[in-house]
Parts: C-alpha cells; structure tokens; sequence
C-alpha cells in the first residue's frame, strides 16, 4: 500500500499498527530534507556490539533521539565513540516499523570542535600508556658504538640522506642497512611493521632508526598505528624514533627506547663521533702514560730507600745478633728437656719397682707355684678329679703331674 493510497483513506477508516508504522516510515523515507541532515550532540548510552553495529543516543540539554551506526560505515572511523562525546553526524531519519520509534542512520560522525584523527590519536595514547607501553622501565639502552645501524624509511626521501650523511661524518666505521618501506597512505603501517619484524628476527643490526620528515598528521598517521607500536615495544633491538620535525610527536616516539626530534638528530644519537672518540682515547693514553711513569718513579724511590736499610747494606749483622739469641734459646731448650727426662726417669722407678711387687714371679720366688689345668688356675681341690693331669708352675719352669689321691 502506498503513500497516496493510505491518505485516500477516510477518516474514518480503521489502521493496523503496522499500516500505521509503514506509513509513518514512507513519509520520513520519502522526505528529501530528512534523507540528508547534518546533526549536532552529545553522545549517550553508547554501546559498541559485538556485531561492529554502533548504538547510541544524541541528546542535546532539552531532547534526546536514538541513533545507529551500522558496521559498514563504523569501520571507517578514526576513533571510537564515547559517552559525553560531542559530535557532528550526517545521518537520515526514518522509523524502525516494528517498535514504530524513529532513529537517525548515522552514515558518518566527526568530533564537534575537534579533529578525528587528533581524537584518535589522544585516545590511543591514553589507552597504550595506561598498559605502560611507554613506561621508562622497559626502554632498552642505545649501544654506544653500534657496528651496525638500521634505517626504516622511505629510499627517496630527505630522511634516509640526512641519516647517511650525519653517519658518515660522524662514524665512518658504522654500517647501514636500509629497510625500504612506505612513510605514509595506505599500507605504510603494514610496510613499518614488516620492517621491524625483519630486523628483530633477522638480528642484522645493533640499533634500529625508524622515521620520516615532518608533515600533518594525516601525513604521519602511520606512525600513530597501534599495531606498529605493539611491535616497537615487542622488538628486542633498541629502537629510535626520528618521526617529523621538534613539535611533531607521534605515537612511535612515545613507545620507542628513544625519540629524536629529526632524522639527523637520530642518527647523531646512534652513533658517535670519531673525532670525539679520538680526542678521549688520546686523553685516554696521555692519562695512563702519567700514570705509569708515576709509578715508575715511586718504585725507584722506594727502591732507594730499601737499599739504605741494614738489611740490604750489612746482612751479615742480622745473622749475628739472631745467632746469639738461638743459642740462648738453644740453652734454655736443653736445659728443660733434661729436667723433663729426670722428672720421667723417677716416675718410670717408682712405677717399675709397684709393678715388680704384684709380679707373680716374685711370689713364685718365695717358694709358691701356680697350679693350672684345662679350665685354668686351679683355686680348689674341687676343681680337679683324680687322674687328671695338671701343670705345676715354679720359678724356675713347669711341672706336669698326675693327680692320685685328694
């Protein structure tokens, strides 16, 4: 049913609710004004499904009015969308026939007051420095005398000369490797990431210089890439940023080991002077060969001195005076050791005549025998039968009897 019909209706005539929608959304579908409006607020109950499909509400201090933003047009924003967001949207309004509320079909949205990409570019940074991406504490150090150097950039731009110049002069000895890549448009930040995954895997170079020349921030978008900085901050070879001119800061500077403010700049950070090297090893061995004659000369006064001692002059004198003294204590040593050897000789009679009083040969001697037979000393007459034989021990040998009678 169309438009011409429905209004051909009586009055009187009676409307289905979707008969009703259908041509509440015919009449917005059909507006020219309203296929095509540009509309200002502030954003509202923002919610980002899982589908990409944005929905949100735009509200102004008196009215709100729902809003969608479907994902084929969502995907081409430079940020994302907030609440308390003001922003300016190109849009058209039509109704939605099933809860029969009207919405504008955001086709476009841009911050109000200020640019996209700025916004994006803010919202990046707060969001890769709230997981400390740019924390101090992971900056890897510059090698102070890289052999090797690798450049990031565009093979025909002012940046790549500027980096071989200031090198050669600085550091003849130090090597370049060019990566050539994209510094800006479509498939840079891809060109960049590449560029970094090969140094870092390749292990080529000491240090890695990545940059371009200065220009707008649309200009030097690709170096405000989250994934570029995931991989600056991923490489294990230190990185320096050389992004622009001094007031240009890109995300790239802020997530590299170390951001200088030109290409130039960068690689006089990356390498150093030979000139200046020259003059400090110079100092260097003017410094030691001081040193070294210094301590000649100490040694030789210290050798002087010894040479005046008595020691060194009259070595026979200190034998003199130390023989004296051993034989003094060669005396006194004597002394004590015969004194020990009496006291000794004493305790070893005393002891000696004790023993000789319990020996039972002493015994024997006064006339006594000892009596033994298998079992051992014979103490009682029990302890033997008759006929057995037993050993009779004198002083003077052994007797071996027969026991006839007890």
């Amino acid at each position: 049913m169309d438009i011409s019909s429905l209004r051909e209706r009586k009055s009187s005539s009676e409307w289905t609710v979707s008969e009703l929608n259908s041509y509440i959304k015919r009449v917005f579908d059909n507006d020219r004004q309203l296929n095509a409006i540009t509309v200002r607020g502030e954003i509202s109950n923002f919610t980002n499904h899982r589908t990409g499909h944005l929905y949100f509400s735009l509200k102004d201090s008196a009215s709100q009015v729902k809003a969608v933003m479907f994902r084929s047009n969502a995907f081409g924003l430079k940020f994302m969308p907030e609440n308390g967001m003001k922003v300016i949207v190109r849009c058209s309004v039509s109704t939605f026939t099933q809860s029969g509320t009207y919405q504008l079909y955001v086709t476009s949205m841009q911050p109000d007051g200020i640019g996209a990409l700025y916004l994006a570019y803010e919202q990046l940074k707060e969001k890769l420095a709230s997981e400390g991406l740019f924390a101090e504490e992971h900056k890897k150090p510059i090698p102070q005398m890289p052999e090797r150097i690798g450049v990031i950039t565009s093979p025909t731009g002012a940046a790549i000369r500027d980096i071989i110049n200031v090198t050669g002069r600085r550091y003849p000895l130090g090597k370049i490797y060019l990566y050539p890549s994209l510094v800006q448009g479509d498939g840079a930040e891809a060109n960049l990431i590449e560029a970094i995954d090969y140094f870092n895997s390749s292990r080529l170079v000491d240090v890695i210089i990545i940059g371009r020349g200065g220009g707008s921030i649309e200009d030097l978008w690709a170096f405000n890439g989250e994934g570029l900085a995931r991989k600056i901050f991923e490489c294990e070879i230190p990185v320096i940023s050389a992004v622009g001119h001094e007031t240009d800061f890109t995300i790239c500077d802020f997530v590299s080991d170390l951001r200088a403010p030109t290409p130039s700049a960068a690689a006089e950070i990356a390498v150093p002077d030979s000139r200046e090297l020259s003059m400090r090893l110079s100092s260097a061995y003017d410094r030691c060969a001081a040193a070294l004659i210094a301590k000649c000369e100490h040694m030789e006064q210290r050798l002087e001195r010894i040479k005046d001692r008595e020691v060194i002059s009259s070595p026979s004198a200190i034998f003199d005076d130390k023989s004296d003294e051993v034989r003094e204590i060669s005396r006194r040593l004597n002394e004590r050791i015969t004194k020990i050897i009496d006291a000794n000789k004493n305790r070893i009679a005393v002891t000696a005549g004790k023993l000789n009083a319990l020996s039972p040969l002493t015994t024997l001697a006064r006339g006594f025998s000892v009596v033994t037979n298998n079992s051992g000393t014979v103490k009682s007459v029990k302890s033997v039968a008759v006929g057995e034989t037993i050993s009779v021990r004198l002083l003077d040998g052994c007797l071996t009897a027969e026991v006839k009678e007890k």
